[in-house]
């Protein structure tokens, strides 16, 4: 963040001294904030934006994982459901699938809306622009493929040894919109994720001068505790997710291929769950 001020551009008497982060206006005389000040500004947005998207569902997914532990049921013996049905008449239900996931995405352009101050373009400065698409498309799918093919093994040994809950990826009632509706859940999520837990949340802790392993573990946690009401498999699959989506993005300062890796691994998710026969899908323990 730009803390210097520059004297205003306009005549005697203005009575006002432009602010370097952007040509905001401040009173003449009012001192720039300090480093601490700008410290506390950043923690405290960093805070708001996740109570807004991936904190409070962190909360949700440990008070969940808590009243899952303390049910009775082994984990194991116990479902989570993704995607349910919001209404049985189907355009109700569609109206609702689209309202949820258009405000789920709010605050992603909070976030961008943040970074993009003093007229930077956020989009940009985090790589989720269009410069490079069929690059960004091969890593992404490249991605999606390390990531998650060792991902439904670990749930078969999550599933195996009780530690992982029954996850039906997709519960939409059939119409003529379940599939379109479940892509568009897909790039949601990964819009979400990608652009807060690893764009937004890494470019402020390093303005906070956070050292890159404590970045990287932060970003990592996050995303493996919002998957806590899975179980503690998934937890442990997200986080290692985590690392390996913060360090190329340390590397890159580019989401845009995280995206399109998280879209294509819930796609086949989502997706091949409400269309794959029963039988394949009892085969790896998901029904």
């Amino acid at each position: 963040m730009d803390r210097s001020a520059t004297a205003a551009g306009g005549g005697p008497g203005d009575g006002a001294r432009a602010d370097g982060a952007g040509g905001r206006e401040r009173p003449t005389g009012t001192p720039a904030p300090g480093d601490r000040a700008v410290a506390r500004r950043l923690t405290a947005e960093i805070w708001i934006v996740l109570g807004l998207s991936l904190g409070k569902s962190a909360v949700y997914a440990v008070v969940s994982l808590v009243a899952k532990l303390t049910a009775g049921p082994p984990l194991a013996e116990q479902t989570t459901t993704l995607n349910p049905s919001r209404s049985p008449r189907p355009y109700l239900d569609l109206t609702y699938q689209l309202l949820s996931i258009g405000f789920a995405l709010l605050p992603v352009a909070l976030a961008l809306y943040l970074l993009s101050a003093h007229g930077r373009s956020a989009v940009r400065r985090i790589g989720l622009d269009g410069a490079r698409p069929w690059r960004d498309l091969g890593v992404g799918v490249g991605l999606a493929a390390l990531i998650g093919i060792p991902g439904l093994g670990l749930y078969v040994v999550g599933r195996a040894i009780g530690i992982t809950v029954e996850v039906q990826a997709a519960a939409l009632n059939a119409a003529w919109w379940t599939v379109p509706v479940l892509i568009l859940a897909a790039l949601q999520n990964a819009l979400l994720e990608e652009v807060i837990a690893v764009g937004y949340l890494m470019e402020r802790l390093r303005e906070l001068r956070w050292g890159t392993p404590a970045i990287i573990a932060a970003s990592a946690l996050l995303r493996g505790s919002y998957h806590l009401y899975q179980g503690w498999g998934a937890f442990v699959g997200n986080v290692v997710m985590g690392v390996v989506f913060a360090e190329y993005y340390r590397r890159r300062r580019r989401v845009m291929p995280l995206v399109v890796a998280h879209t294509t691994i819930d796609v086949v998710a989502f997706v091949g769950y409400a269309l794959l026969p029963d039988a394949w899908l009892e085969a790896i323990g998901v029904t």
